[in-house]
């Protein structure tokens, strides 16, 4: 509980507190992460099911694996982590939640300024127009396809092979610089662009924060490093915002 009153001290006493989350933060909600042993890369090749290029040549295929992952998304709830980083906000002390993860758990906890680099995979678009849909269910047909222009749709996420959303990463540079302290929780740190902006907070000159039980390429700038589970951890931080 120490490191938690030290956490909250630090963050209310903070002008700009912003989070970045990655895909650790979600494993206790039963989201599965990429990377690691148990990861979907471990099961799934990404060359064969997660880049534009297979997309491209089979989007078939690939769509019945998305589609798998939209049923486990819908499916899922948050956890006292996306439940207390939403908290935090509403308290007026973090400001934004920059999120690698695809699966809208923050938004389901109610986070409001959710900026997604990676994208939904919630949110359909278009392959052909601007047309874009935020859906609640599996699609009937796969593929789907566009109700304005028939062409095919797909989950609006970056693929490898693509670049991120400019606007959202424009907003992630943009709310980084202005941290005086950044909250890093469950991620890897090694998954480019994202990787770069705890070091952009760091060279701005924000307190940087790690939540993760592993020791990650990040750790070594940061200014406090708490080895534990987010869900674990953030549980112990709305018990003192509650008390």
């Amino acid at each position: 509980m120490k490191l938690a009153e030290n956490f909250l001290d630090i963050v209310r006493k903070s002008r700009y507190a912003v989070v970045l989350t990655g895909a650790g933060v979600s494993v206790e909600s039963g989201v599965p992460t990429f990377r690691g042993k148990d990861g979907l890369w471990s099961k799934y090749d990404p060359d064969e099911y997660a880049t534009k290029e297979a997309f491209e040549r089979d989007p078939v295929k690939v769509w019945r694996w998305l589609a798998m992952g939209i049923e486990l998304i819908l499916k899922v709830e948050p956890n006292m982590a996306h439940i207390a980083i939403a908290e935090l906000e509403s308290l007026g002390y973090v400001k934004s939640v920059i999120t690698q993860n695809i699966d809208n758990l923050h938004q389901k906890a109610g986070s409001k300024n959710v900026i997604e680099v990676h994208g939904n995979t919630l949110r359909l678009r278009c392959t052909a127009c601007s047309y874009r849909e935020i859906i609640n269910m599996v699609p009937n047909n796969i593929p789907p396809y566009c109700p304005k222009c028939d062409a095919m749709l797909r989950p609006d996420v970056v693929l490898f092979g693509e670049a991120l959303p400019y606007e959202e990463w424009d907003r992630a540079v943009d709310e980084t610089s202005k941290a005086d302290v950044y909250i890093v929780v469950g991620t890897s740190g090694v998954v480019m662009p994202a990787a770069m902006l705890p070091l952009i907070a760091k060279g701005k000159g924000a307190f940087i924060i790690e939540i993760n039980p592993e020791v990650t390429s990040i750790t070594r700038i940061v200014d406090l490093y708490i080895d534990k589970k987010a869900g674990e951890f953030f549980s112990e931080v709305m018990e003192l915002l509650s008390s």
